[in-house]
């Protein structure tokens, strides 16, 4: 019968409604018949999806968050300097560039300001704000803070006066003793030694939390503060009825041209105020984005490579069944059709799953790193927009994953459908897979000699690029990569398992591809975990040596929170029995330079030192140059990597910006070795001193004459309060802590939450695998092959896989680890003990789960195969 070209069309769209639902039929068939194996799926999708949106939902807490009102809560606006500085450069080929940082230390405004910011139209009045550290006599932190700035915060006498003389203070109501209002006595230090204060009023104010405050005159604060030409922030009061809006353009306009930061003076309203009373919390947080960006990078590469790895099994595990129904008549398409949807129901349910389960996992994230100085908000649509986040992000991947995976059966012709229908495994990796994997392992290595010979943030992220590729091509060269570990191991397994060893070393050897994606989750997850442990606890650990070596006082002399004042270094040198003292002043100077072309702005923290006490209590190794010539306001002293870098040697000039973005040009006269340890750059004392937002020591370092000069010391400083003498250690030189808050909060997150994450595609991935071999076992039962011997073998090919896991995992780890330590520390790359046992520990346990409670569930059923 001849078909019309009008009959054409109506009948092709029969033939694809058909098969349509021939393809619905059998995925619904398919996933009643397989979920055991889809759980699996099901799980690491599930998880992906959680892990994705919990990171979606800090990421967008934190882009959202601002620091807190407190301070400036009784003023409509603030007029602060500019904590920005910029560093433009014109890449080769490229149009200029910016790179941008923010100040660690206080930009202060000249104080003719305060008269044109009082003069602007809507303003009322206009205070300028100083503020200096105190210490009360009980120990307590508190600010000092002129009287007329009270009204800034609301503060209202509860009782009592304003101080008129230098001599008398408002106390915070916080800080009144019982029975010691007005008319009573404090003791407050304040700069020098400590002195007493008559109290003429108690405030209050509305705000909870905070730092306590004491109110001097004016005048009294101004010259406590030390900087009588320049103001902290100016606050302002608006008149009664002038919007914000208004507000801000009229004081922009009043301000404009005046010194105040690299691009003057900035109005700060509403929510914005929390900027001029937290000067670094915004640096922070751009630090902390672009840590936490690319953490949430590798937890998005590692749920891509978990997915596909377990997909891609559950398709292969069910190649003799495709191979079986392509030779019955099922067409390419059809197969596709029936295998993409079966992934995509799988991975949407689980995906939808995992966007509820993103919220609390989110919320406990953003737990860990949410501070008082710049707390996290949650509005109320983040949970919503993180889950569908993780959702979308993990919900499309899985079907073309699985048709990916299924490709070499759909494609095959129907004559051979049958023939491979009987293989006991999928044949070896195409050599598209093989010749990838190939190229990303020769990418990897080529990296890690990028690091080698790079340093610094470049040298991480080359080391961080070979870890990725390298992992990437161990997943893509997993069947080649089982057959050489099985020939090492298989042999050892035969001679100690018995009958039991024999049969787990030649299902080991039989089943490349199968023990290739066993081995995949476990390598993720030695590598990674190895990776972000390893790197850290290199340098803390290169960095304490040399703080160790480096410190030469016995004694030092710490203090509370607000620092130490400057006078008590040169009260310990007059101490008897202390031949040498310097105090630590700690700051940070920000370095413009290129990277890879582009324009950078990094911040290094720094020592403010004195030079002829520097070589009794310091020794920084110097290796050209004269430390001891390390004075005035214009001479640096530099590591002598980083001057390297910097093509500077001594008598040289090296361009830096101060903490409070003050441009200097400092002649280099020395080089140091132990950089890691005291820091890139150390200054005079006097350089820094000038540019820090408190003139305040952290450490005092002494060194004894003969014996133990601690009682002298401790007499010495009598007259100051809150101060205690102990013996020196290397943690009080270290140019920075051995770890903070912060960096423990990511820690967990990029370790724990993550190594969590890949230990979980570990038991998953071992499920799958262990689900699919009930039929081996059944027939290993019905030849005679006795429970206990099953047993055995099964424990043994735990052990294959985990020591193999764990080798080839610690060995991608050690290339780029080797890379980043020697150029960085000059030493191999190290590991805590624990840490590894722990580690091992883990991946063991999520081994022997994933292997062996899914066939012992399913035990009976090997049990009446056998009967």
């Amino acid at each position: 019968m001849t078909v019309t070209r009008t009959q054409e069309k109506p009948v092709r769209e029969t033939v694809r409604t058909g098969s349509r639902r021939a393809s619905a039929f059998l995925a619904r068939r398919s996933l009643r018949t397989h979920r055991r194996s889809w759980t699996a799926v099901f799980a690491a999708a599930a998880a992906a999806a959680a892990l994705l949106g919990a990171f979606a939902l800090v990421l967008g807490s934190l882009l959202s968050a601002r620091p807190p009102v407190a301070r400036y809560a009784g003023a409509e606006a603030v007029v602060v300097a500019d904590q920005r500085v910029s560093y433009t450069a014109k890449p080769w080929g490229s149009e200029p560039r910016t790179a941008r940082a923010h100040l660690p230390e206080r930009v202060r405004l000249d104080r003719s300001v305060v008269a044109r910011a009082a003069a602007a139209d809507g303003v009322a009045r206009a205070v300028a704000d100083d503020s200096v550290p105190v210490t009360v006599g009980n120990g307590a932190p508190a600010v000092g803070r002129s009287w007329p700035s009270a009204a800034l915060t609301a503060y209202e006498l509860s009782g009592g006066r304003a101080p008129r003389t230098a001599s008398e203070v408002v106390v915070d109501a916080a800080l009144a003793a019982p029975g010691g209002g007005p008319g009573g006595r404090v003791t407050l230090q304040v700069g020098g030694a400590a002195r007493q204060y008559t109290v003429t009023g108690v405030a209050a104010t509305g705000r909870r939390g905070g730092t306590p405050a004491v109110f001097f005159t004016a005048s009294r604060l101004t010259a406590l503060a030390g900087h009588p030409g320049t103001v902290d922030a100016i606050g302002v009061l608006a008149e009664r009825g002038v919007s914000a809006d208004a507000l801000r353009a009229s004081l922009g306009e009043a301000v404009a041209g005046q010194s105040g930061g690299e691009r003057g003076p900035r109005v700060l309203t509403g929510a914005g105020r929390g900027e001029a009373e937290h000067i670094d919390a915004l640096g922070g947080r751009g630090d902390l984005l672009a840590m936490l960006a690319s953490i949430a990078g590798t937890a998005l590469l590692v749920a891509l490579l978990v997915i596909a790895t377990t997909v891609s099994q559950a398709v292969h595990q069910r190649s003799g069944e495709l191979a079986l129904l392509r030779a019955v008549g099922a067409t390419p398409r059809q197969l596709r059709s029936a295998i993409g949807r079966e992934a995509g129901r799988v991975a949407g349910a689980a995906a939808s799953l995992g966007a509820v389960g993103s919220v609390p996992l989110g919320l406990l994230l953003r737990s860990l790193l949410t501070t008082d100085s710049l707390p996290l908000p949650v509005p109320v649509w983040l949970p919503f927009a993180a889950g569908a986040v993780g959702a979308l992000l993990v919900a499309p991947a899985a079907r073309p994953l699985a048709v990916l995976a299924a490709r070499s059966v759909t494609g095959m012709r129907p004559a051979a459908g049958l023939g491979a229908a009987r293989a006991p495994e999928p044949g070896e990796p195409g050599r598209l897979r093989t010749g990838a994997g190939v190229l990303l392992a020769v990418a990897g290595i080529g990296s890690a000699g990028t690091a080698a010979t790079q340093s610094g943030r470049a040298a991480a992220l080359a080391a961080s690029s070979a870890a990725t590729s390298l992992i990437i091509a161990v997943a893509l060269l997993g069947p080649w990569i089982a057959r050489v570990s099985m020939r090492v191991l298989g042999a050892p397994a035969r001679r100690a398992g018995g009958a039991s060893g024999f049969l787990a070393a030649r299902s080991a050897a039989a089943h490349n591809r199968r023990l290739g994606a066993a081995l995949t989750p476990i390598v993720l997850a030695v590598a990674f975990v190895c990776v972000q442990l390893a790197a850290g606890t290199t340098l803390e650990r290169a960095a304490g040596r040399q703080a160790s070596d480096a410190l030469r006082a016995d004694l030092v002399v710490t203090g509370p929170a607000a620092g130490i004042p400057p006078e008590a270094a040169e009260a310990v040198r007059r101490a008897p029995g202390v031949s040498a003292a310097t105090g630590l002043l700690r700051s940070t100077v920000v370095l413009a330079h290129r990277e890879a072309g582009d324009p950078a702005l990094d911040r290094f923290p720094v020592l403010g030192v004195t030079a002829d006490q520097l070589s009794g209590t310091l020794d920084a190794r110097v290796t050209a140059g004269d430390a001891a010539a390390l004075t005035g306001r214009g001479t640096v002293a530099v590591g002598r990597d980083r001057a390297t870098e910097l093509g500077a040697g001594v008598g040289d000039t090296v361009e830096l910006r101060l903490g409070d973005g003050t441009q200097v040009r400092l002649r280099v006269v020395a080089l140091y070795e132990r950089s890691l340890g005291l820091g890139e750059f150390m200054l005079p004392r006097e350089a820094l001193a000038g540019h820090v937002s408190a003139l305040r020591d952290r450490q005092i370092l002494v060194r004894s004459a003969d014996g133990d000069a601690a009682s002298a010391v401790r007499r010495a400083l009598a007259p100051y309060s809150g101060l205690e003498v102990r013996t020196a250690t290397a943690d009080d030189v270290r140019i920075s802590p051995s770890s903070s808050e912060q960096d423990d909060a990511l820690l967990i997150i990029g370790t724990g939450v993550i190594g969590g994450f890949a230990l979980l595609a570990v038991v998953s991935t071992l499920a799958l695998i262990s689900v699919g071999r009930r039929p081996e076992f059944r027939l290993l039962r019905l030849v005679g092959a006795g429970r206990g011997q099953l047993l055995r073998m099964r424990v043994l090919e735990t052990g294959l896989v985990t020591v193999a896991g764990l080798a080839i995992g610690t060995a991608v780890a050690a290339v780029p680890l080797l890379a980043f330590a020697l150029p960085s520390t000059g030493g191999l790359p190290y590991l805590a003990p624990a840490q590894y046992g722990v580690l091992a520990l883990s991946v063991t346990a999520a081994t022997a789960v994933g292997t062996l409670l899914p066939v012992a569930r399913g035990g009976s059923g090997a049990g009446s195969g056998a009967g």
